[in-house]
């Protein structure tokens, strides 16, 4: 590798966030054999969990994000790493491009994911294009995508050791159909189960234990309840059982939604989630035990907070999700992904290598609307106590008349820090849900942006700097939510958009979070 100061600064800035890393224990390994929940402090929903040939996989959800369908591997259930994001982008509609529509709050959620006869399954549903399945030989990809006949709501698949395949799905009233090996349905939906416990009886997921059919289902909402219904026969009649109602205050409140998993040792286990705050929904690792043929979730009824790791039949490393990125390779990290397809002629890493450059395209009338704003997930310490600080360089000396560029906290409402140029003149400005509130004149061509945000408040606040040292605070008080409108945590962002005419670009030297 080439040693020059750009070089040498990512060095030291490695030391120092390897360094900050650990002390901040973003891990949910506390390397002593035990762990603390929750097991991935950012927004991984919906997850679903299968073991193949020694490795965990999770997939979870990411809506209108691509690349996107996340899915993690894992060793030890506890330490993961990104894998692969099998859907690269999503073109079933002109809304995926931001083309005068959207899909925030829908596209692709609540995967189902299996290994069956040498190849990966993924399948999931959006609301308005239908029903997808996802194949691969190998689970880094490539993965080849088909739009099936039919969609199944909250689908989970099953391959059943006759040789029969089935589909579980539906909301309050749950369903199973039969399909062919490419998931095309070959019988009515069968309904065999009506939640009884309150509305919204979801997640679905299925599994063939001890002679038994096992339907791992969620009444969903913030205060979500995990139920499992058994039947000697795939069609029922099912009976029910709550496996875990946790309302105790704090991060196991309402766990719900997700896998059943068995180690190689025999131990059971489940990966849940939990409304986590405005960063989004958490992923929790809970015990199972076996009561009665029930699988009880959690000790004495409650979820877990700090318990011993899961028996494995071995010992791994410490893993810690990438969150900051020097833009000094040609590919992006896989912790990114764009609002919405990306427009690949209006972005790159190698035009000016060492740098994230984004090109302005069509005119918007703002964030919400413009193409290419790259996110990725905001992360927290485990118990939520500590600030996140995201922090990047930008060089605006291609900005164009009109344009606007920085760093945003993006659900609804969002907020960012940005640098606008109107009348030849540019500004350093924050903007609250689309008003500007404050603002004042640049004269340099380089500029530090920072995002200061606590999941534990709510609270994010917007500074600038000229040198890297000394940051200005700007703006008021941002008060993030988690909206149903939008589906997932709150963001950080890098953005440049156009409201006058398309042709300007910035560059982003690096990003940074803390």
């Amino acid at each position: 590798m080439k040693f020059n100061s750009k070089n040498s600064l990512t060095f030291l800035v490695f030391i120092f966030l390897s360094t900050s890393l650990i002390s901040q224990k973003t891990s949910s390994d506390n390397g002593d054999g035990s762990y603390t929940n929750p097991l991935i402090p950012a927004d991984f929903p919906d997850p679903d969990v299968i073991f193949v040939d020694g490795t965990y996989y999770m997939v979870s959800t990411t809506m209108f994000v691509f690349p996107g369908v996340t899915i993690l591997q894992s060793k030890d259930l506890v330490n993961w790493e990104y894998c692969s994001n099998a859907v690269p982008r999503f073109d079933f509609s002109p809304c995926y491009d931001l083309d005068g529509c959207h899909r925030y709050s829908h596209g692709q959620w609540a995967t189902s994911m299996r290994y069956h006869k040498g190849k990966f399954h993924l399948l999931f549903i959006t609301l308005d294009e239908g029903g997808f399945l996802c194949t691969a030989e190998k689970v880094e990809g490539p993965w080849e995508i088909k739009k099936l006949p039919k969609g199944f709501y909250d689908a989970g698949m099953f391959f059943d050791d006759d040789g029969r395949n089935y589909v579980v799905h539906g909301y309050s009233d749950i369903f199973i159909t039969e399909v062919d090996e490419n998931f095309v349905a070959l019988s009515k939906d069968s309904l065999v189960f009506t939640g009884d416990i309150r509305k919204g009886l979801e997640g679905a997921h299925v599994y063939k234990i001890n002679g038994y059919y096992y339907l791992y289902c969620t009444y969903g909402g913030l205060d979500g309840i995990q139920v499992a219904l058994r039947s000697k026969h795939i069609y029922g009649p099912y009976e029910q059982k709550i496996v875990i109602s946790d309302p105790t205050p704090g991060i196991n409140f309402g766990i719900h939604q997700g896998a059943l998993i068995q180690t190689q040792t025999g131990e059971w286990w489940t990966v849940l989630f939990v409304d986590s705050g405005p960063f989004g929904r958490f992923p929790s690792l809970q015990p199972v035990t076996w009561i009665d043929d029930w699988p009880m979730v959690g000790v004495e009824g409650k979820g877990v907070i700090t318990y011993k790791k899961p028996d494995v039949g071995a010992t791994h490393n410490i893993k810690t999700l990438p969150t900051s990125d020097e833009f000094d390779v040609s590919t992006l990290g896989k912790q990114w992904g764009w609002n919405h397809n990306p427009d690949s002629l209006h972005w790159s890493l190698t035009e000016n290598p060492g740098f994230l450059r984004i090109k302005t395209n069509k005119v918007v009338n703002n964030l919400r609307e413009a193409r290419n704003m790259l996110t990725q997930r905001l992360f927290t310490k485990y118990d939520q106590t500590i600030t996140t600080i995201v922090t990047t360089k930008l060089d605006i000396s291609y900005i164009n008349e009109g344009d606007v560029a920085g760093l945003a906290i993006f659900q609804d409402p969002y907020a960012y820090v940005s640098v606008a140029k109107r009348d030849g003149l540019k500004y350093v400005e924050m903007v609250n849900n689309g008003v500007v509130i404050e603002s004042t004149k640049l004269q340099k061509d380089f500029i530090y942006l920072r995002a200061t945000a606590s999941n534990k408040s709510s609270i994010a606040n917007f500074a600038f700097s000229t040198d890297n040292q000394h940051f200005q605070n700007i703006g008021n008080n941002f008060v993030m939510k988690f909206n149903l409108k939008v589906f997932t945590g709150n963001k950080v962002g890098l953005f440049n958009f156009a409201t006058k005419a398309s042709g300007g670009h910035v560059d982003f030297d690096w990003c940074r979070m803390e």
